[in-house]
C-alpha cells in the first residue's frame, strides 16, 4: 500500500543551513579505500595517546566526583590560566580568566558568536574563498554574506574598506596564519592595515585562529588580537595542538561579548566537558605542550613540503599552487580548461578525494581550485595522491571535458 510520506514542518532557519561538502566527501573516503586529502583532519599517528592515558587516570583517580560533576558555564579556572600564560609568552598580550570562555571546541565558539550578533538579514565580511565550518555555522542565523577577496598578503583590506563603506556589516571573519582553505598568512602590512580599518568603520574581527602554534617556517606574527583587542573576538582552539575528540575550544573577547556568550552557551549545553578540560590542564601542566608542537611543525611541515614539490613536478605548469608557513591545507588553482569538479569524479574512480574550491566561495564567481590537506596523509600516501590526481587532470584535458 502506498503511503503519504511525512511532512516535517522544519523552521526556515534549519533550512537555510547548507549540507557540508566535506562530511559528504568525508563518507566516501570512509567507505571505501580512498587516500583522502579532504577533511581538515590532524594526523592521529601524533596523538599523544599513551599521556593522555595516564593522565585520565589519574584524573579520574584524584579527583574523579569533580571531573564527572556539573560545573560553571565559564571554563575550568586553571585551564583558563593556562591560555593566560600562553598568550603572555607566545602572542605578547595580557588577557584575563573573565575574557576568556572555555567552549565545545572552536566550532561552537562560530555558532555562539553567530547567535549573539546575527539577525536575519545582517550583513557580514567573510574572506572569499572561505572556512566552510564558518559559512555553515553562520548561514544558520541567515545573514547576508558579503565575500572579500584574498591575495598573496591576505584579506583584501582596500575591498573591504569600499565594502564596509556601503554596506554596514556586523563583524568580518578571518583565518589571518595558515588559512583554510588558502594555506595563506596575512602579512604585517594587511594585519596592521586591518586593525586600523576595523577602528575607522567601528567593526569587530572574528579572528578564527586554530593552526597557529603550527607555523613550521617564516616569523610569529602579531595576531588582531594584540594590534586591536578591543575590537577582536578571538577563537583557539585545542583540536589541533592535542586532539580533536576532546572538543576543547576557547574564545577570547572583551567581558561584555564574553557574558552575552556565557548566556547563549547555558542554553545550548550548560557547560563544556569537565572532564576533557581536567585532563587537558593536567597534561598541559604536567607533560607541556612545546616538544609536542614541535613534532607537528616537524611533521607536518615535512608532508607540505613534499606535496608542494610533487605537484609542481606533476601538475600541469600553469596550476598555481600556494606556498602555506604553518597549518594543514595546500590551495592549488587550475586555469579553466581543467575543470576541478570533473577531476574530482575522476580521482575518486582512482582512489583519491579532495575538496574542489568551488565549495569554500560565496561568491557567485567560483574558483576552480582544490584544497588538499597535507596532515593527515603519510608521506606514501602524498606521492601515490599527487600523482592519481594529476592522471586525472590529463584524463579530463584529453577528453576536453
Amino acid at each position: 500500500m502506498k503511503t503519504e510520506p511525512e511532512f516535517y514542518d522544519f523552521s526556515e532557519r534549519s533550512n537555510s543551513i547548507p549540507v557540508s561538502f566535506i562530511r559528504e566527501i568525508l563518507k566516501v573516503a570512509s567507505s571505501r579505500d580512498q587516500i583522502s586529502f579532504a577533511g581538515g583532519l590532524p594526523n592521529a599517528e601524533f596523538f599523544p595517546i599513551a599521556a593522555l592515558q595516564e593522565i585520565t587516570n589519574k584524573v579520574i583517580q584524584t579527583d574523579g566526583a569533580k571531573a564527572l560533576q556539573y560545573t560553571i558555564t565559564e571554563g575550568y579556572l586553571p585551564l583558563k590560566e593556562w591560555i593566560v600564560r600562553w598568550y603572555r609568552t607566545k602572542r605578547g598580550i595580557d588577557v584575563s580568566p573573565d575574557e576568556i570562555l572555555i567552549t565545545s571546541g572552536s566550532q561552537q565558539g562560530l555558532d555562539l558568536i553567530a547567535k549573539i550578533f546575527i539577525n536575519k538579514g545582517d550583513s557580514i565580511f567573510m574572506e572569499n574563498p572561505g572556512y566552510l565550518g564558518a559559512i555553515q555555522s553562520f548561514a544558520a542565523y541567515q545573514p547576508e554574506f558579503i565575500p572579500v577577496s584574498l591575495t598573496t598578503q591576505g584579506i583584501n583590506v582596500e575591498e573591504l574598506k569600499v565594502k564596509s563603506t556601503s554596506v554596514k556589516g556586523k563583524f568580518v571573519y578571518g583565518v589571518p596564519n595558515f588559512q583554510n582553505p588558502t594555506g595563506i598568512t596575512y602579512s604585517v602590512e594587511t594585519r596592521l592595515k586591518l586593525a586600523k580599518l576595523l577602528d575607522e568603520h567601528k567593526l569587530l574581527f572574528v579572528e578564527d585562529d586554530p593552526y597557529a602554534d603550527i607555523r613550521f617556517r617564516g616569523k610569529v606574527l602579531p595576531g588582531l588580537l594584540t594590534l586591536n583587542k578591543k575590537r577582536t573576538i578571538h577563537l583557539g582552539s585545542f583540536s589541533k595542538m592535542i586532539s580533536p575528540g576532546l572538543r576543547l575550544g576557547w574564545i577570547i573577547a572583551n567581558k561584555e561579548i564574553i557574558k552575552k556568550l556565557v548566556l547563549a552557551k547555558q542554553a545550548s549545553d550548560l557547560h563544556t566537558n569537565m572532564l576533557s578540560q581536567m585532563i587537558v590542564c593536567e597534561f598541559l601542566r604536567e607533560k607541556g605542550i612545546e616538544e609536542h608542537l614541535e613534532l607537528l611543525q616537524y611533521e607536518y611541515g615535512k608532508r607540505c613540503d613534499l606535496m608542494r614539490a610533487l605537484i609542481l613536478e606533476y601538475f600541469p605548469t600553469t596550476a598555481e599552487v600556494s606556498r602555506p608557513e604553518g597549518g594543514m591545507f595546500m590551495w592549488v588553482k587550475l586555469p579553466e580548461e581543467y575543470p576541478v569538479k570533473e577531476i574530482l569524479d575522476e580521482s575518486v574512480k582512482a582512489g583519491v578525494v579532495f575538496v574542489p574550491g568551488a565549495e569554500f566561495c560565496t561568491s557567485t564567481v567560483k574558483e576552480n581550485a582544490m584544497r588538499l590537506n597535507f596532515s593527515n596523509a603519510s608521506e606514501e600516501e602524498i606521492l601515490l595522491g599527487i600523482v592519481r590526481i594529476a592522471k586525472a587532470i590529463e584524463h579530463c584535458r584529453k577528453k576536453g571535458v
